[in-house]
């Protein structure tokens, strides 16, 4: 059997982390598939604005994240943090486009639209780049939910209903040792980027489903022969 190749699209580093860095382990580490991780954005600027070290540590801290998990290839983008939606739709296209042809997955994962204008427009470029037609590697595409971002989306606006359940219980604690590489980003609790927070969510998600913590994605399409 081949070896499955799976390519998780994030508009910001940490988004894969919170959304779904359990799975990522689970995938890299329990079931030897190689993983890719896409930042389309730089991460940084709108925070930390001209803060050049900054942009610089976040960047480590993501590639060390990552590594924590197993991730084989890091793909840095650099269109401007928090303001994708200023930039033009076909470019961000672009940008997912190249990860796809560069990698070749079998499965893409991306952020769910939620409240974060980022969030959607990478969705949007990714329901672009990951069209069916003839030839292409992609089979399967899932959405996650990035916590600190699905909870404050309004009910009217695309709700997050997931049809999709990972058991996480033997990755969960990677998942907390990745995110603890994000010092940018980690906040004390009770918010949700805390390590205690994000176990949390999984145990409530795993609770639902009779695992001790799982994390959650709705399948957005899938192929099969």
């Amino acid at each position: 059997m081949a070896q499955r190749r799976i390519l998780v699209v994030a508009a910001h580093p940490d988004d894969e982390i919170l959304g779904m860095g359990g799975t990522i382990a689970k995938h890299a580490l329990h079931e030897s598939a190689e993983v890719a991780v896409l930042w389309v954005s730089e991460g940084s600027s709108t925070q930390y604005p001209g803060d050049e070290q900054i942009a610089q540590q976040k960047f480590r801290e993501a590639e060390a994240a990552a590594k924590t998990l197993g991730v084989t290839h890091c793909m840095q983008r650099t269109l401007p943090d928090m303001r994708l939606d200023t930039v033009g739709h076909v470019e961000v296209n672009r940008v997912v486009e190249e990860a796809v042809d560069e990698f070749g997955p079998d499965t893409v994962y991306t952020v769910h639209p939620d409240v974060n204008l980022d969030h959607r427009t990478v969705f949007r470029s990714v329901m672009v780049a990951t069209r069916p037609y003839a030839g292409s590697s992609v089979r399967r595409v899932l959405s996650y939910a990035t916590t600190s971002g699905i909870e404050w989306t309004p009910p009217f606006e695309a709700s997050f209903a997931p049809n999709v359940f990972v058991d996480v219980t033997a990755t969960i604690e990677d998942k907390v040792s990745a995110f603890s590489c994000y010092q940018t980003e980690t906040r004390p609790w009770p918010h949700p980027r805390s390590s205690r927070a994000i176990r949390a969510n999984a145990e409530s998600w795993g609770s639902g489903v009779g695992w001790a913590y799982a994390e959650p994605f709705v399948l957005i399409r899938e192929l099969r022969t």
